[in-house]
């Protein structure tokens, strides 16, 4: 066919392409959200860390991670049921310790609300301890703050600190020639649910069954709480692993903060169901869906092929799924170049 040809359907594919739901879309633009993180952080002064905040302590480090849910609260309050939000929470801060190579120690939280509800509160707390069994944190207090001009339902976040002795800091920097160690995630975790929920209401409830396991909601899929990964702090560390990273927002470029260089993923893990069908539902595109989400992979760590073999056999579900190497910074998996 001659190029111009309105036969071969190509501008079609172009239109239905250009039409595909993008988190941009959905109201979260990451590229200005990391230019004003960037402003935040010029203005205010370097610091010693990637993930997590390092303070130099003597022999070791202290370290300090924030962060909150998101827009996953909106799926909670859909539903009426809070029960796994605190494990959220905990989580996406343990899992930025854990990345620095730091044992998360303790945890404090921050609960905002339009007006209190002891029930909620009650099912938010619960989750407040199943996280913090999981991640071998304490919980030492928070702050419940009623704020009716401001906050609209609620909004949770948190700050976990850690420590770890000096030699036990991963450097953060891959080597050429590293293979990358991969662990699966539970399932969405907590990014990107502004584009999954702008996708999976397109057509449907969140109360709706989910199609691929009628047992559960689509807003049960979606509440699926975040994997922590705190139980691979030990083998990492006997492995000498260079590099960690939590896969969040940002999906798969995640994996440039372990270094400027090439990541070939040649066995990422399978994606879970409710990533085909987030994309499905809007139309997503495949590029979109791997700068947006986990898609099955949660954590991942770079180090020699030696020390990786060993590390596979310290865990229960870890494999290599991939090869560092030398080159523009860029992610090549399932056919992508992210």
């Amino acid at each position: 066919m001659t190029d111009g040809d309105a036969t071969d359907g190509s501008d079609d594919a172009a239109e239905d392409e250009a039409e595909g739901l993008t988190y941009a879309d959905a109201g979260v633009d990451i590229a200005g959200q990391e230019a004003a993180t960037a402003a935040l952080v010029g203005a205010t002064g370097d610091f010693e860390g990637d993930y997590a905040g390092l303070l130099d302590i003597g022999d070791r480090y202290l370290a300090l991670a924030a962060d909150g849910v998101g827009t996953k609260l909106l799926v909670a309050e859909a539903l009426d049921d809070y029960s796994t939000i605190g494990i959220d929470c905990i989580a996406m801060n343990a899992n930025d310790l854990v990345a620095a190579g730091v044992d998360p120690v303790a945890f404090v939280d921050y609960l905002a609300v339009e007006k209190p509800d002891d029930a909620t509160a009650e099912q938010i707390g619960e989750g407040l301890d199943e996280g913090a069994e999981r991640a071998g944190v304490a919980l030492v207090g928070g702050e419940t703050a009623v704020m009716p001009d401001v906050i609209k339902g609620l909004d949770i976040a948190g700050t976990c600190a850690g420590l770890a002795p000096k030699d036990a800091i991963f450097p953060g920097e891959a080597e050429a020639g590293d293979v990358v160690v991969g662990w699966p995630s539970s399932g969405i975790h907590s990014n990107g649910l502004t584009l999954a929920r702008e996708a999976v209401t397109r057509n449907h409830e969140y109360t709706d069954p989910f199609p691929p396991n009628t047992d559960r909601s689509i807003g049960e899929e979606l509440l699926e709480p975040t994997r922590i990964y705190s139980d691979l702090l030990g083998p990492l560390r006997e492995a000498e692993t260079h590099a960690a990273a939590h896969v969040t927002g940002g999906g798969w470029t995640n994996l440039t903060r372990m270094g400027e260089f090439h990541y070939e993923i040649t066995d990422p893990f399978d994606a879970q169901p409710v990533f085909d069908f987030v994309q499905q539902e809007g139309d997503v595109a495949d590029e979109e869906m791997h700068h947006t989400f986990n898609m099955g992979t949660g954590f991942v760590a770079a180090m020699s092929e030696d020390d990786a073999e060993d590390v596979v056999e310290a865990t229960d579900d870890g494999r290599i799924i991939g090869r560092v190497q030398d080159g523009e910074e860029s992610v090549a998996i399932r056919g992508l170049e992210l």
